[in-house]
């Protein structure tokens, strides 16, 4: 019967008894089945703040709301200090800076990577909590 119809024979539930087969499109069907699967994930992806070591209050504040707005949209937070000329020589004023966010988002985010010198940068990123358990999720940098 599939091959008058031009169609495949598929075993869908080969545990059930009798074993349960269906006339259709072999093709169609995994493509459904991946579908079906790659629904499950969750994209994540890298949102990047950049501030400098002189940053003003209320600048701070501004970004530290914006970073508040990425970790509870699911995506991750990378914090970048950028160090132009002799400013390399205030790295312990990063550190605080940075310290104050790593508190200000101990209860909403992970630490996922701690502060570190990248040339004339600094960076942390920050996760947001998992509240749901592990969920399976796949990373896409932006």
């Amino acid at each position: 019967m599939a091959e008058e119809q031009g169609l495949d024979l598929v075993e869908v539930a080969p545990n059930a008894d009798p074993v349960v087969c269906k006339i259709m499109d072999y093709g169609k069907y995994r493509y459904q089945q991946s579908k079906r699967h790659s629904s499950k994930h969750k994209t994540i992806t890298v949102k990047e703040i950049k501030i400098r070591p002189q940053i003003n209050e209320h600048d701070l504040l501004n970004k530290m709301k914006n970073i508040r707005r990425f970790l509870e949209d699911g995506d991750k937070a990378k914090i970048t200090m950028m160090f132009r000329g002799r400013e390399i020589v205030h790295a312990n004023s990063a550190r605080r800076i940075f310290d104050r966010i790593t508190e200000e988002f101990s209860g909403h985010a992970t630490v996922e990577q701690k502060p570190r010198m990248e040339g004339y940068r600094m960076t942390m990123v920050l996760a947001p909590s998992n509240k749901r358990g592990g969920r399976d999720a796949e990373v896409k940098d932006t």
